[in-house]
C-alpha cells in the first residue's frame, strides 16, 4: 500500500501520537462520493476516533450522534445496500424520561438512512410509533467538526493549528469555520428540516408529541457549503441520481457470472466496491486507494487495480494512464522525492500537505510506480489495439522510460534502486514501504540505494512494453535498445537475486551490493513481470505454495521462519489479498493452474468469513479449523486492489489473454475455482466486437463455448 505504514517519518515540528483507529473494522461502514467520504458506526454515528464525514483531506464532521433523550436507541441492525450507496440502522426505544406521556420501551422504531451524494451527506430519520398512545419522543443530535488534516487522524502531533471562529447558529442550521494556517477557510454546515426545540452551537433539540401508530421524519444535511434547506424531495432526488451514478460505474466492462451463488456475491460485492472507490476525473475513472486512510489518488494502487480489471474493463486503466500522465514530474525536489519523468505516488488536499507539513501534496517516492505506469501501457495496448491513446501519452511514455533507463544506468549494477531524497520521505519506496520491510536475514536494515527484486522485473516489462511500442512505430533501433535492456535486466537479476540453496529470489540488493537473504513474496511479482527462467519460476512456485508462505488463506507477505516475521504486522508476515492475486497471476503465467485455483478458493473462503469484502490485508496466522480469518486492526474496508483481486484471480485460474490486434481470444488450459462447475462472461470487448464465453467443468478438463465466429478463440492445453 503506501502512506507510510500509517505513521511515516516526518519532519519537526511534528510528532506522531497513537492512531485514531477505528473501534472495530468490522462495524465500521464506509460510503464516498468524488472527493468526500463518511466512516460511521453501526448506529450511523460518528464519535470522533479514527471516522468521521472527510472532505478533501480534512475531518468535517467529527462528530455525529443520535439520541432518545440522554440515551442511544437501542440497536436492531446496521447494514449498507448491496450497491454500496445507502446505509440504514434500525433501533428501538429504551425507556425514555420525558415529560407528558412516555412510551414503554420497544414500542417505537427508529430507522436512519444515509448517503452521499455530490460531497454532501443526506440522512432520513423516521420514527414510527407502533404503540397506540401518545408518546413524546425527545429526538437530539449532538454534533461538531474539528477539522483536522487527515494525517492528524492518523496521528500526526502539530505544534500549532489554525483559527476557529465561533460557530454561527440559524434558526435551524449551524456553520462551522476554521481557517487553516494555509489561510485557506473550511466550512461545514449541519442543516434540519424541521426547527429544533432548541438549537446550540453542537446540539440539537427536537421534540415531537407523537400520536398512536404516527410517524415523523426528519431530514439532514451536512456539506463543505450551504444549500438549501434539508427536505424530502431533496433527499428522494439525490438519492436517486446517486443510485444511478452507481449503477453506471457498476455495469462498466464484461459481466462475469457462476453457477456458485455465494461467488457470485463476491464478485457482486468485490464491484460494487470498485465502484465505489472509482471517482470521475476530467481524465476517466480512477480507484481510489481505500477508506478510510487513502481516499485518493495513488499511483501504484491505481495501477495495479487497473491492470486486475483490464481484461473485463479496460476503461479504467485508460483514466489511470491519462491522470498520471498530466501528474509527471518536471523539476526535482529532494522533499517530493521528484525528479523528471516520475510518475506520482500519492496526492493530498489537506492542510498539512499544502503547508509543505508533509510532503504528500504531490509525492513521488514511488520507485516502482514509473515502471509500472510503462508496463500497464503496454498491456492497456495489448488488450485493446488502442493506438490514438498510446499517441496522446507518447511524451509520458519515453520520459517515464528514459526516467527508469537513466537510473538503472547510475547503479553499478544496472537495476533500478531508490533512496528517498529527504528524511520526510519514505524510507522504503516499494509495494511494501514500511520502515521495516526490508531487511538482511540476520535482521539488520540494509545500507541504501535499495534494489528490490519485483521492482527489477516491473523496469523488465516497462523495457519490453517500449519494445513492443517501437515495434507498432517500426522503429527498428528503439527496438533493438529497449530488447537489449530487457536482457540485461533480465540476465542481471538471474546473476545477482537468485538464491541456489534456498529455490527462491533474495528480497533486495543493498547499496554495498549485499544480498538481502530474505523469504518473501516479492518473487511472486517478478513471475507476474515474465523474468524468471521456467524452471527457476517452477522452484519459486512450488516455494509460494508451501506451508511457510501459504497459510490457508492466502499468500503471506513473509515465510515463516525468517527475521521479523510477525503474523500480525504490516508487511512481515500479513495476507494482502492483491499481493496473493499477483503471484498467483505469476503461477499461472508459468503454467500452475492448479496453483492458481487453489489460491483462489483461499481467498473465496476467506471473503466468505468477511462479509465478501476482503480488507486490504489480514493477520498471517495459519488458518484452523473452524476459526475465521484474523483481522488487521486498521486495515481500509474496502480498499481497490483488494477489491480487485477476484478478477485478476479469475484471470490466472482461466489463463485468458486478449490480443485486441490479432482479434484472439488465448485460453491456456483453463481452471475453475473449486466447487464451480459453470462460468459464463458476457459482453467481453475484442476490438469492435462483444463476445460471450461459457466454461463448463466436464470431468477433469473444462471447455469452452463462445457465441460468435467473428473472433478467433484458441484453447491451448499442456
Amino acid at each position: 500500500m503506501s502512506a507510510d505504514d500509517l505513521a511515516p517519518d516526518l519532519e519537526a515540528p511534528l510528532e506522531w501520537g497513537e492512531v485514531e483507529e477505528p473501534r472495530v473494522p468490522q462495524r465500521l461502514f464506509p460510503l464516498k462520493d468524488r472527493d468526500t467520504f463518511l466512516v460511521a458506526d453501526v448506529y450511523g454515528d460518528i464519535l470522533g476516533s479514527g471516522d468521521g464525514l472527510f472532505h478533501d483531506d480534512t475531518r468535517i464532521l467529527s462528530l455525529w450522534r443520535l439520541l432518545l433523550g440522554a440515551r442511544p436507541p437501542t440497536l436492531l441492525s446496521g447494514a449498507i445496500t448491496q450497491d454500496n450507496v445507502v446505509f440504514t440502522f434500525h433501533g428501538l426505544n429504551k425507556a425514555m424520561p420525558a415529560p407528558g406521556p412516555a412510551g414503554p420501551p420497544g414500542v417505537l422504531h427508529i430507522e436512519r438512512s444515509h448517503f452521499l451524494w455530490e460531497d454532501r451527506l443526506y440522512e432520513r430519520v423516521s420514527v414510527v410509533n407502533y404503540s397506540q398512545s401518545v408518546v413524546i419522543l425527545p429526538l437530539v443530535f449532538e454534533f461538531d467538526a474539528d477539522f483536522r488534516d487527515m494525517f492528524e487522524v492518523r496521528g500526526a502531533r502539530r505544534a500549532k493549528r489554525g483559527r476557529f471562529h465561533l460557530p454561527e447558529v440559524g434558526e435551524r442550521s449551524v456553520r462551522f469555520r476554521y481557517e487553516g494556517l494555509d489561510r485557506v477557510e473550511r466550512t461545514s454546515v449541519v442543516a434540519f428540516s424541521d426547527p429544533p426545540a432548541r438549537l446550540t452551537e453542537r446540539r440539537a433539540e427536537f421534540m415531537y408529541a407523537l400520536r398512536g401508530e404516527g410517524r415523523i421524519e426528519l431530514y439532514l444535511e451536512i456539506g463543505a457549503t450551504p444549500a438549501l434547506p434539508p427536505s424530502r424531495e431533496r433527499y428522494r432526488a439525490a438519492a436517486a441520481r446517486a443510485r444511478f451514478a452507481m449503477r453506471a460505474r457498476r455495469r462498466r466492462g464484461a459481466r462475469v457470472r457462476t453457477a456458485g451463488r455465494l461467488f457470485n456475491s463476491w464478485i457482486d460485492k468485490s464491484r460494487a466496491d470498485l465502484a465505489l472507490l472509482t471517482t470521475p476525473m476530467e481524465t476517466g475513472p480512477y480507484p481510489y486507494a481505500g477508506i478510510p486512510w487513502f481516499s485518493t489518488a495513488f499511483g501504484r494502487d491505481g495501477i495495479l487495480t487497473a491492470w486486475q480489471a483490464l481484461w473485463l474493463d479496460p476503461s479504467l486503466a485508460r483514466g489511470v494512464l491519462t491522470y498520471l500522465a498530466t501528474h509527471q514530474a518536471e523539476t526535482v525536489s529532494a522533499f517530493r522525492d521528484s525528479q523528471p519523468g516520475k510518475i506520482m505516488h500519492e496526492t493530498r488536499r489537506g492542510e498539512m500537505s499544502a503547508l509543505g507539513e508533509v510532503p504528500f501534496g504531490r509525492y513521488y517516492g514511488g520507485v516502482d510506480t514509473t515502471p509500472l505506469f510503462v508496463a500497464l501501457a503496454g498491456a492497456y495496448f495489448e488488450r485493446t489495439g488502442d493506438i490514438d491513446l498510446i499517441r496522446s501519452l507518447w511524451p509520458a511514455l519515453e520520459r517515464a522510460a528514459a526516467w527508469v533507463a537513466r537510473c538503472a544506468d547510475a547503479n553499478p549494477w544496472g537495476l533500478l534502486d531508490y533512496a528517498r531524497g529527504a528524511e520526510s520521505g519514505l524510507s522504503n519506496q516499494g509495494w511494501k514501504d514500511s520502515g521495516d520491510s526490508v531487511f538482511h536475514a540476520d535482521g539488520r536494515f540494509p545500507k541504501g540505494p535499495i534494489s528490490l527484486v519485483e521492482v527489477q522485473g516491473y523496469a523488465y516489462a516497462a523495457y519490453r512494453a517500449m519494445a513492443g511500442f517501437a515495434a507498432e512505430r517500426r522503429d527498428l533501433e528503439a527496438i533493438d535498445h529497449w530488447t537489449y535492456r530487457a536482457e540485461k535486466i533480465r540476465a542481471t537479476v538471474e546473476q545477482l537475486f537468485w538464491m541456489e540453496d534456498e529455490g527462491f529470489y533474495a528480497i533486495a540488493l543493498d547499496g554495498e551490493g549485499q544480498l538481502c537473504r530474505v523469504r518473501a513474496s516479492n518473487p511472486g511479482h517478478l513471475l507476474f513481470s515474465g523474468l524468471p527462467a521456467p524452471d527457476r519460476a517452477r522452484r519459486v512456485a512450488q516455494r509460494l505454495m508451501s506451508p511457510d508462505f501459504f497459510s490457508g488463506w492466502g499468500i503471506r507477505t513473509l515465510a515463516t521462519g525468517q527475521a521479523r516475521y510477525n503474523p500480525m504486522s504490516y508487511h512481515n508476515g500479513s495476507v494482502w489479498p492483491h499481493d496473493t492475486a499477483l503471484c498467483a497471476m505469476g503461477l499461472s503465467r508459468y503454467g500452475d493452474r492448479e496453483g492458481a485455483a487453489r489460491v483462489t478458493a483461499a481467498l473465496f473462503e476467506a471473503a466468505v468469513q468477511m462479509d465478501m469484502r476482503l480488507p486490504e490485508l489480514f493477520c498471517g496466522f495459519p488458518r484452523s479449523a473452524g476459526e475465521p480469518p484474523v483481522p488487521y486492526p486498521v486495515a481500509c474496508m474496502p480498499q481497490a486492489w483488494a477489491a480487485g483481486s477476484v478478477f485478476m484471480l479469475l484471470q490466472a485460474c482461466l489463463g485468458l489473454s486478449i490480443d485486441a490486434a490479432a482479434r484472439e481470444v488465448k485460453i491456456r488450459d483453463p481452471r475453475l475455482p473449486v466447487g464451480i462447475d459453470h462460468l459464463r462472461i458476457d459482453n467481453l470487448a475484442v476490438g469492435a466486437s462483444k463476445i460471450t464465453l461459457q466454461f463448463d467443468r466436464q470431468g477433469r478438463r473444462v471447455a469452452v463455448k463462445t457465441d460468435t465466429r467473428d473472433v478467433d478463440i484458441r484453447v491451448k492445453r499442456r
